[in-house]
């Protein structure tokens, strides 16, 4: 096991992005969003519990989330065992498992994104049969299949507000585990029992990161250092994108404490104890992305001035999350 964290950097270059997506939010004990292709969810949920079991050591469970799955349903599948208080009438408390790889959350009812959501912000919920507990090291990451012409995922408001991170994966982008060997492939809605159970030599071909490895993570990234101009830069990033015509909301004041956070957990895994312009830049990109709420052309402000809408409209055709987020990186950046 890696328990220093000056070897942080040289083990970031041997992990996959989806790994590094799982290592900046679990060293930050934080929560992100992974968003791929329709064709390619169920390979992302196998690939992802076989991160989880394999590289971090966690306990996992894949939910599959529809519009028919109950509130009842959800517990169950993210409860793995009950210790009952030794006070006499005390409620019985519930562990869930260390990760929860949520597919197709945003098909799933208002209450469970809610109910996530509480689990996310708490990591304590209140059952009718007892208090519902998650581990320290507690990941929640939901998994959707986002359009070309979808610009926000279909969460709810807060829950989105509340994952650090999106990264979109493309099945070109590949998979650290899945391709080690074919038998490790999901083919459609193939069980990812069969997957994530099976071990072996192959364990010796990848990282193990351990919680203490995450622990350090998190305390280097409370020491990295941040100038006043970084700092400048950073709240003019977040001003430019709440005054900007194409961004109707979004920007909340978690995003902003979360940018900030991200920006010295990327500082630590690029092996330095400072902040840059490029790595603010690559945890604007990360942090805000899923969040941005492009603004419609009949909301626009200065219809109410007399602008026409087939002007706006024009002027708003192409906006999208990456490319509002590709003008206000134009921003002049501080030496």
């Amino acid at each position: 096991m890696m328990n220093d964290t000056g070897e942080i950097a040289s083990l970031a270059h041997e992990l996959s992005d989806l790994e590094l997506a799982l290592l900046l939010s679990l060293g930050g004990q934080e929560h992100c969003l992974i968003e791929t292709e329709d064709v390619s969810i169920n390979d992302i949920a196998a690939e992802l519990a076989l991160i989880c079991s394999h590289t971090y050591d966690l306990e996992y469970t894949v939910v599959e989330c529809s519009e028919s799955t109950s509130l009842e349903e959800f517990r169950d599948r993210i409860c793995i065992s009950s210790t009952r208080t030794e006070e006499p009438g005390s409620e019985p408390r519930y562990r869930t498992v260390d990760t929860v790889i949520a597919k197709n959350l945003d098909h799933a009812s208002e209450t469970i994104q809610l109910e996530a959501l509480e689990l996310m912000r708490s990591k304590r919920l209140p059952t009718e049969t007892g208090i519902l507990e998650a581990p320290a090291h507690f990941l929640f990451v939901p998994v959707i299949a986002r359009d070309a012409g979808q610009v926000r995922p279909k969460l709810n408001t807060h829950l989105i507000d509340h994952l650090i991170i999106s990264h979109f994966h493309e099945a070109d982008d590949g998979y650290a585990y899945l391709e080690d060997d074919d038998d490790w492939h999901s083919v459609g809605q193939g069980s990812l029992s069969s997957v994530v159970h099976r071990t072996g030599t192959r364990e010796s071909r990848h990282p193990r990161i351990d919680h203490q490895l995450l622990d350090n993570l998190l305390n280097a990234s409370k020491s990295v250092h941040v100038t006043a101009e970084l700092t400048r830069y950073q709240q003019d990033i977040v001003v430019f994108l709440r005054l900007s015509r194409a961004v109707a909301g979004g920007i909340s004041a978690r995003s902003n404490v979360h940018f900030t956070k991200l920006a010295k957990l990327l500082a630590v895994i690029h092996g330095i104890n400072y902040l840059t312009p490029s790595i603010v830049a690559l945890a604007a990109k990360k942090v805000f992305r899923h969040r941005i709420v492009v603004a419609k052309p009949e909301d626009d402000r200065s219809l109410q001035y007399g602008s026409d809408l087939k002007a706006v409209a024009k002027v708003l055709e192409y906006a999208t999350p990456d490319t509002i987020l590709e003008s206000v990186l134009t921003l002049e950046a501080p030496l």
